[in-house]
């Protein structure tokens, strides 16, 4: 298995190496050279494993024996070792052809956990077996942060830098990143949007000359691992759900800011998984729900919303998918990100238009309409949505008939959002790990939405590991 960029500057390049490029060289994405196809007979087969050994398997083909078997094994089970349930992510069932699938129950009680604690344990595995120094810079919009710390401290060799978007995340996100009090984690609250702190990423890591000296990794759903880790649970949720239902296909609706949590769908209905609608949950942030019902990615106006984690305009693996919707043509999607980034939009035809719209449907959930959904479900199935698995569950309501079985990503606990659970009454009771950070002191820096300024503090805490 080889990767090469979506922009064609980047080519055969191994498993590791694409893990510890992050962002490739010529600003492009990395994905694979071919996407693997795994038979119905296989598929038949996988159904009866283990998420541990699901997982293994999927991530093998992506892997193509860089890792011995025993260790990838070994790296796998220590990854999901730490999650609360031993099903690693549970489906429930909450009524008639409607499943949520519980992404929730890793260490800091986000989705994030599923891909953030394997790309931890796989930088730490590759500093030990090769030398490599792990500097970790991302960006994040509440629960990248507080997983990637999660999924790297303590870890010999490696320092990590997070920004987040100053007041912009809910308070719990927030202690869950600054309540961290170690020399290796550095948090950068930015005057500004998420937007901001990924353009910003994404310009350091453009330069070459920094990005080498100070050996930058990428924890970002830019890295590719993390998309790869996110495919097993649509594997694993349609085997669960074909336990109970006879189904010919399984649709799947994603709460979505960065696009990278859906396109780990689509990956998976690529390599064969019977996938029917991939439905694009947003929220008043709408750039993608636009461009799937008109064909224009355009950036609008930032909204502050309940579902802040999906407070996104420019999402960064939107352009996994256009290389992908351009035929595997690089030239054609240099093409559309210079257009992009010279006019701030880009325009797709009618024929490829019917193509998005035959890859997914998409529906932005207001304010109010998030809210409405939190109490509806409660008060019916007393099962409580947290603001972004609520607005996937109103574009399931929106983009789905009944006679079809869909499953929606549970992306967060709704403890970590009390902010919107408050405003639809209701009282909810923190698990202890989360009550305890409202007892600890934090330790972060506020700075300006400015290049040198990140650049200066990620010399200061990078140095220190020369």
């Amino acid at each position: 298995m080889k990767y090469i960029s979506t922009r064609g500057n980047v080519n055969e390049i191994g498993f590791i190496d694409t893990v510890l490029m992050g962002l490739a060289t010529d600003g492009g994405l990395l994905v694979p050279e071919q996407i693997p196809q795994i038979p119905v007979e296989k598929l038949q087969a996988m159904s009866q494993l283990s998420y541990q050994e699901l997982a293994y398997e999927i991530i093998s083909y992506y892997v193509d024996g860089e890792i011995p078997e025993d260790e990838l094994k070994e790296l796998i089970n220590k990854s999901y070792g730490t999650f609360r349930h031993p099903e690693v992510t549970p489906v429930q069932k909450i009524k008639d052809n409607m499943y949520v699938l519980e992404l929730f129950h890793g260490p800091t009680f986000a989705f994030k956990d599923v891909a953030l604690q394997f790309l931890g344990n796989l930088y730490s595995y590759i500093a030990k077996n090769t030398g490599v120094t792990i500097n970790i810079l991302g960006a994040t919009s509440g629960d990248t942060g507080a997983s990637a710390i999660e999924g790297v401290r303590g870890k010999e060799g490696i320092r990590i830098c997070i920004l987040h978007p100053h007041g912009k995340v809910s308070k719990v996100q927030e202690l869950q990143m600054t309540t961290v009090n170690d020399p290796t984690v550095l948090n950068l609250a930015i005057e500004g949007t998420f937007d901001d702190g990924q353009r910003i990423i994404k310009e350091i890591f453009a330069d070459l000359d920094f990005k080498n000296k100070y050996h930058l990794r990428a924890i970002n759903s830019i890295n590719f691992a993390r998309i790869l880790a996110q495919t097993v649970y649509y594997f694993y949720a349609y085997f669960q759900v074909a336990k109970e239902k006879d189904i010919k296909s399984l649709n799947f609706s994603v709460p979505t800011g960065n696009f990278g949590d859906i396109f780990a769908g689509y990956l998976a209905k690529r390599m064969g998984l019977p996938v029917g609608k991939l439905i694009v949950a947003t929220n008043e942030n709408n750039i993608l729900e636009r461009f799937i019902k008109d064909g224009v990615y355009q950036p609008g106006e930032f909204r502050g919303t309940y579902s802040p984690s999906m407070d996104i305009q420019v999402a960064s693996n939107f352009e996994r998918y256009l290389y992908y919707l351009l035929d595997e043509n690089p030239s054609a999607v240099r093409e559309r990100m210079d257009q992009f980034k010279t006019e701030g939009k880009i325009v797709v035809g009618e024929d490829l238009l019917r193509q998005v719209q035959a890859d997914f449907a998409a529906h932005g959930v207001k304010n109010g309409e998030c809210l409405q959904t939190i109490k509806t479900y409660y008060a019916d199935t007393n099962y409580l949505l947290d603001p972004h698995t609520s607005c996937g569950v109103a574009a399931y309501e929106k983009a789905s008939v009944p006679e079809e079985v869909c499953v929606t990503l549970s992306t967060a606990h709704p403890a970590k959002f009390n902010e919107a659970i408050e405003l639809c009454n209701i009282e909810q009771t923190y698990p202890e790990q989360i009550q305890q950070l409202f007892d600890k002191p934090q330790y972060l820096e506020v700075v300006e939405a400015d290049n040198e300024a990140i650049a200066s503090r990620l010399e200061k805490l990078f140095s220190s590991a020369q």
